[in-house]
């Protein structure tokens, strides 16, 4: 159950009656994760990499898994870095939601006061606090248009002021944080002891220090700071100023979840200091051995060629609404999920293209499936027994990845195995009908991929229209009708009846312009985005995401 924070933080607790947060349990050996308490609770069947033992664990929780994500701070738009490393966690709570059963409450705290915030809304002439609500806009629509998943609740640094004081005084009264006559407040690290450094292993080394520095020790990390000339504050008990910034996600944490956390993540690069301190902040406030079960880390996007990641210091990022511009958020995801949540992942336009490859392969193996159960691609007799074989080891083979530690790139590859096995059967084109038809199979395999792909929120019916909106529905009866026309007048061209091999060779170079004109209308369609596929006796038609049109006739063009 829930354990209650003292009484200042009694009424602000949001979900008070969730029952979240299992108790803990017996402590777990080994050489990282002696003193780790296994948590009491539902054991989920994943195994998932944590920070904190730096080995695989059991995920335990509870009747609610409490899930913490740091959010942005909001001074300008988003970047592809910060979209990789959303998308992946994304991805990991759908999983853990449609897969496993789980849950999920997440919380994601704003930082919509800090001094970026500062420094760019005095460069642009406006306040902070426009500033920080126009980029606040801006990521929750980039999150959107990237198909992420909003958190269970959204909390600003700035509208709990007076919770992340509470908590400040709370460290102070249990002795492990001072005020300075300047109006500071600092964690004494050397107050942890050597409880300090549970992810990264050590405590941090002297640092570099201001001569006019209050702090007791260098290593001290500031929990409030006095606030500067022009600078936007609050009043405190330590005079006017504003919270450091990881003390305001162990605060918005606290608010929520109280004493217990299941899961933590976030960028590898929030592991120290940002998680380090949130933990011995949490812990001494708390009074807990263990505030953090799990800690998951996402690997950098780097730009390919360079040991660098993208970053706004570097100036070396994409943002999420140039990037959208050439590539579809579900061929991002398929990015991603290429290569292990842990793992760096190199951006280039190459690595991008094989990931749209795929989807589009992906898409057109369950057209051409579609089109075989409507009797409209002739085949072969179809191997039924090898695909229900194939299906039913795909199915346990995808469970299996996702439940060890997630792993998407063995998933993706069990599937496109999967579609190679049924590619094989499709492509055993007759002349007619090649005897009984095993539509069933091929239906299963097609609800299975497609409900794989839209578990991690990728769609293979976007190229469609949507339903409801008239002139969408108008404009797809006109394509559907130039289809039926176009497909009249090519089987006109191509038929020739009885007549003898001379007669047939010379009516067939009469209508060659018949086929020709229909050769011309299909490339230029495609032009539009509509692809028409001629087969045996009929023809289909998709409609294309238009980036793809534009990336592949920028691709004829170079």
């Amino acid at each position: 159950m829930l354990r209650k924070l003292g009484t200042r933080f009694g009424a602000q607790l949001l979900p008070a009656t969730l029952g979240l947060g299992p108790g803990l349990g017996r402590k777990v050996s080994g050489a990282r994760g002696q003193g780790w308490l296994q948590p009491a609770g539902h054991d989920t069947g994943v195994k998932v990499y944590n920070s904190l033992t730096r080995r695989k664990d059991p995920l335990i929780v509870g009747s609610a898994d409490a899930t913490s994500c740091c959010g942005p701070t909001v001074y300008d738009h988003a970047h592809l870095g910060h979209a990789c490393s959303y998308v992946r966690f994304d991805i990991i709570r759908r999983i853990l939601t449609r897969v496993f059963g789980c849950n999920i409450i997440m919380v994601m705290g704003i930082t919509d006061v800090d001094d970026k915030i500062i420094k760019r809304a005095n460069e642009m002439n406006i306040s902070p606090a426009s500033l920080a609500s126009l980029y606040e806009e801006d990521f929750k629509q980039d999150m959107a248009a990237l198909k992420v998943l909003p958190p269970t609740v959204y909390l600003r640094v700035t509208e709990n002021i007076p919770q992340i004081i509470s908590f400040i005084e709370g460290i102070i009264a249990n002795g492990h944080a001072y005020s300075t006559e300047k109006g500071n407040v600092y964690f004494d690290l050397q107050s942890r002891g050597d409880k300090y450094g549970k992810l990264v292993g050590v405590a941090p080394g002297p640092v570099a220090e201001p001569g006019d520095s209050d702090k007791r020790h260098a290593s001290d990390f500031a929990l409030w700071k006095a606030a500067k000339p022009q600078e936007m504050f609050w009043a405190s008990p330590w005079g006017n100023g504003r919270p450091g910034w990881h003390i305001e996600c162990s605060t918005i944490s606290s608010l929520v979840f109280g004493s217990q956390l299941d899961i933590h993540s976030g960028g590898i690069d929030l592991a120290f200091p940002h998680h380090e301190n949130e933990i011995a902040q949490c812990e001494v406030f708390h009074q807990c051995e263990q505030w953090g079960n799990y800690f998951l880390h996402s690997g950098h996007l780097h730009v390919k060629g360079k040991e660098e990641k993208m970053s706004k210091s570097l100036k070396n990022y994409i943002t999420i609404k140039d990037f959208l511009k050439t590539f579809s958020p579900d061929v991002f995801r398929l990015f991603c999920m290429r290569s292990s949540y842990r793992s760096a992942i190199d951006y280039s336009s190459s690595s991008m293209l094989e990931a749209k490859r795929l989807l589009l392969a992906t898409a057109t193996f369950v057209q051409d499936a579609r089109a075989y159960m409507k009797g409209q691609l002739a085949c072969g007799p179809i191997r039924e027994d090898v695909l229900w074989e194939r299906l039913s080891h795909t199915k346990a083979a995808v469970k299996a990845a996702l439940a060890d530690d997630f792993d998407t790139p063995g998933a993706v590859d069990a599937i496109m195995d999967l579609i190679h096995h049924g590619n094989r059967q499709l492509q055993l084109v007759t002349k007619g009908p090649g005897g009984p038809r095993s539509p069933a199979v091929f239906g299963s395999i097609v609800s299975y991929i497609e409900q794989f792909f839209e578990t991690v929120g990728i769609s293979l019916a976007d190229r469609q229209f949507v339903s409801g909106d008239s002139s969408s529905a108008t404009l797809y009866s006109v394509v559907e009708e130039l289809v039926r026309f176009r497909l009249k007048v090519r089987q006109f061209a191509l038929a020739t009846g009885e007549a003898s091999r001379e007669a047939r060779r010379q009516q067939l170079l009469e209508r060659q312009p018949l086929l020709e004109a229909c050769d011309t209308l299909r490339q230029d369609l495609a032009a539009h985005g509509i692809r028409i596929k001629d087969r045996s006796s009929t023809s289909t038609w998709e409609l294309l995401d238009q980036r793809e049109t534009t990336t592949n006739q920028g691709a004829e063009d170079t």
